[in-house]
């Protein structure tokens, strides 16, 4: 999601420092990102007359010092995006907004975490955000209406509609989407009908634009599954709690498109867009 949210700025012409762990984890966002700028100039999602952002990278968060506006983008994992916010919050100036890019987990409850909470606020980019144009904004209860028009200047950029959502856990996307998801593999598992009949009976029948299960290999399993365990946590709803095909899969390194094989097989190409 790192590399989709850098490749939708870079396209409407913002620059980005790309922070990750690593060299080889840099490697891999780069060509991801040379890929979807690619796709996204094909699809007619790039304005014309823009000039293209310029991309850095680095492996320390130390950049975060002059930035206007850090996207955390990271997996989706309280103690991780805790530890993380924590660390970026301590070395931005004040003013500076901070985005945590989740997809299941309450903005106020991370809010504790960096020293300023009130620049804190969330978003839930969808997969791939270069194509898709509306972002789910939330809001949490220590989010400044400076810090949440700030993020709304920069959607302005970037030619995003956005929706102002309560703070709760899965907010309205996922609280709907990963349920219904996670319904659909269980109908997989159970022998009901195979991964291609039910997204065919999904898209044909019900108009769902790509298959639940091919969502979810967007999404990448081991995401969709620590989504999952966050909704269940906080919501005890039963819907929420990962199925057992869905832990094998994970299991097993079948991620999605990210690892080639998901529900469905992928070839290079579709595991870079």
């Amino acid at each position: 999601m790192g590399a989709g949210i850098t490749s939708l700025a870079l396209v409407h012409g913002v620059p980005v420092t790309l922070v990750d762990v690593d060299e080889v984890a840099l490697e891999g966002a780069r060509a991801r990102i040379d890929h979807q700028t690619r796709v996204a100039h094909l699809m007619g999602a790039v304005p014309e007359g823009v000039a293209p952002g310029r991309l850095s990278t680095a492996t320390t968060v130390s950049p975060v010092a002059e930035a206007t506006v850090v996207i955390e983008a990271i997996t989706e994992r309280f103690d991780l995006k805790a530890a993380l916010l924590n660390e970026v919050g301590t070395r931005t100036k004040p003013g500076t907004v901070l985005v945590t890019n989740t997809s299941s987990i309450p903005v106020d409850d991370l809010a504790a975490y960096p020293p300023r909470p009130e620049e804190l606020v969330g978003t839930h980019f969808m997969n791939p955000p270069y194509l898709i144009r509306t972002v789910e904004v939330v809001r949490g209860a220590r989010t400044a209406p400076r810090t949440l028009n700030a993020l709304q200047d920069l959607l302005d950029v970037l030619r995003r509609a956005s929706v102002v959502v309560a703070d709760t856990p899965g907010f309205v996307t996922s609280r709907l989407l990963h349920p219904m998801i996670n319904d659909a593999v269980r109908v997989v598992q159970e022998g009901t009908a195979s991964a291609e009949d039910v997204d065919s009976l999904m898209v044909g029948c019900l108009g769902h634009r790509t298959g639940p299960l091919r969502t979810a290999d967007l999404i990448g399993l081991d995401n969709l599954v620590d989504s999952l365990r966050v909704l269940h946590e906080r919501t005890g709803d039963e819907r929420c709690r990962p199925c057992d095909l869905l832990l094998e899969k994970v299991a097993a390194g079948d991620l999605g498109r990210k690892s080639g094989r998901g529900f469905f097989t992928y070839e290079r190409t579709e595991q870079l867009s």
